[in-house]
């Protein structure tokens, strides 16, 4: 269940998104936002700093649970596929398609990355995101 609440914890329009600095899948998400990321506006927060828990514990959501997938703008927070859909949105052009996936129906929406996230670590195996080399996406992380 998403629950948009505003605020903009930056003040600069900064975008954050938190997530699971172990997962292999996220950190394909890290790179795929620090690659397509144009206007520098996008931020990456593990999910287990003390930023990341806080955020979102901010949320109700539980920094140990696999769902807790976070993107933070603006307009609000948003949560799993809505989060992908909003980072398409800030990431803009050809990555606005994945707003497509609004028309699913939220249930559906909520099953698949629930199905996702559950086994990301036997589906996809780990990494840790935060040891990465690459400087596109170091830069971008604040723990």
């Amino acid at each position: 269940m998403n629950r948009i609440i505003p605020f903009d914890i930056s003040g600069d329009g900064r975008v954050f998104v938190v997530m699971d600095a172990n997962c292999l899948l996220c950190a394909m998400g890290a790179r795929w936002i620090a690659h397509n990321d144009r206007h520098d506006v996008f931020r990456i927060v593990p999910a287990d700093s003390a930023l990341g828990a806080s955020l979102l514990r901010r949320q109700g959501l539980d920094e140990l649970d696999p769902e807790s997938w976070l993107l933070i703008d603006a307009v609000g927070a948003h949560q799993s596929l809505d989060a992908l859909m909003r980072a398409g949105v800030h990431l803009g052009g050809l990555w606005q398609v994945l707003g497509v996936l609004q028309l699913l129906p939220r249930c559906w929406r909520d099953w698949l990355y629930h199905v996702a996230a559950r086994n990301r670590y036997r589906l996809f195996g780990k990494a840790d995101m935060c040891r990465m080399p690459d400087p596109a996406i170091r830069r971008r992380l604040v723990q």
